[in-house]
């Protein structure tokens, strides 16, 4: 039996009732909660409320060397990321699900590396492609299958946060080139890196970035998400049931 993580994050706290639940100790402190534990057509799921599950931990402080290191203690082969992102590129627009192909990190301060001390094993980890292209091809497939309008690509630009993002900093993503914003794609994708483990992040818009449009309310934005995670879960059932080559 395959066995998966799957990190859930604003707007997919939970999956569903569990079979069980593992709380995992590591040397990086407590991850953001309990592991639930899933078995979904022959693929052994482990699901982590990336924020804790009072949606209670900003995105600065979330322990991602203890998340990461949960799921390898756990044994995944891979791991799916559901990320609420800032639209930026006019196809990234408020419920749009895209699935980045590349990142830039203009987050700070964060513990980025398993190799942060000097003791610790050194590592130079290649990171030239960020995502797996294997499960981000099992994703597009499982997209397709269920008819889920999905944007292949695009690079995501990760701010520190909590606050949103400057009308000019947006500016900035825009002309580097990025087309999306989040607060936690970093470290966590690097992490996973070094944890040799497969990692791919499934975006989703809640709203147009800082500048691009008339300022939403929360309200909105989580009507958005509400929404669009429909999809998510729908993607993400298929995707367990029918991409075999993955799970």
């Amino acid at each position: 039996m395959s066995r998966l993580g799957l990190i859930g994050g604003t707007g997919l706290d939970d999956w569903g009732r569990a079979s069980c639940f593992h709380t995992v100790e590591t040397p990086y402190g407590p991850p953001s909660a309990r592991l639930a534990a899933y078995e979904i057509a022959g693929c052994q799921v482990f699901f982590l409320p990336r924020h804790g599950e009072q949606h209670q931990i900003p995105p600065h402080a979330v322990n991602y060397r203890a998340n990461i290191d949960a799921f390898r203690q756990l044994g995944v082969e891979g791991i799916i990321a559901v990320n609420a992102v800032g639209g930026i590129a006019k196809h990234c627009y408020p419920g749009r699900i895209v699935l980045p192909d590349q990142l830039i990190d203009y987050s700070w301060g964060r513990a980025h590396s398993f190799s942060m001390a000097a003791t610790d094993a050194l590592q130079h980890i290649e990171f030239g492609e960020p995502f797996s292209a294997h499960l981000r091809q099992g994703l597009l497939a499982a997209a397709r299958h269920a008819g889920l309008d999905v944007h292949d690509g695009g690079c995501i630009a990760v701010s520190q946060g909590p606050r949103l993002e400057t009308a000019a900093e947006i500016a900035r993503f825009r002309q580097d080139g990025c087309d999306l914003v989040g607060m936690t794609t970093m470290p966590e994708a690097a992490l996973a890196r070094e944890a040799e483990l497969d990692y791919a992040s499934l975006c989703v818009s809640a709203n147009w970035a800082a500048g691009l449009a008339e300022p939403v309310s929360m309200q909105a934005i989580e009507s958005t998400l509400a929404e669009s995670m429909l999809e998510v879960r729908e993607l993400l059932r298929v995707f367990f049931k029918v991409c075999t080559d993955v799970c």
